[in-house]
């Protein structure tokens, strides 16, 4: 069975989430500390996706507000492009997608208000929780999708 893993690049850590082998639900799974450089997490996120047999990789893509490409979103792309080299030099299949995670962390941090946990204690959940966001915002729009065209087959 396969599983999706939804990537969250943080400037101190990476937040991970993954699916059910279902692909219904998202997960928290950790973070990998980078300390100012998310490319130092490749690896071990290539690790991850080989011993998890991960199919697909949904990476938050941090688009400004106007929907126009910044720093942050281009490092993010850099970043995605990298993780498909190391997958097909390492010869494994999983496909990348970067997804647009505007507000995302606002999102995060909202939910882990309502959960009753302390704002100082938000940094080290935050990026697992956007990442988690991210990831069943892309289970729900495929499931969406696996839904229509069925029912485009019954007509």
């Amino acid at each position: 069975m396969s599983h999706w893993l939804g990537i969250d690049l943080g400037n101190a850590r990476v937040g991970l989430a993954m699916s059910d082998p279902e692909l219904t639900f998202a997960h928290p799974i950790g973070n990998i500390q980078v300390r100012g450089d998310y490319f130092q997490a490749l690896y071990e996120v290539v690790d991850l996706i080989d011993d998890e047999q991960i199919s697909h990789v949904v990476i938050g893509y941090p688009l400004l507000l106007d929907g126009t490409e910044g720093k942050s979103a281009k490092k993010a792309r850099r970043w995605a492009k990298a993780l498909e080299k190391h997958l097909l030099n390492a010869g494994m299949t999983a496909t990348v997608e970067l997804l647009d995670e505007r507000l995302t962390t606002v999102s995060a941090h909202r939910q882990l208000i309502e959960a009753g946990l302390a704002t100082r204690k938000h940094r080290p959940n935050v990026d697992q929780q956007s990442a988690v966001l991210l990831l069943q915002a892309a289970l729900d729009s495929a499931m969406r999708k696996s839904e229509s065209e069925i029912a485009g087959l019954e007509d």
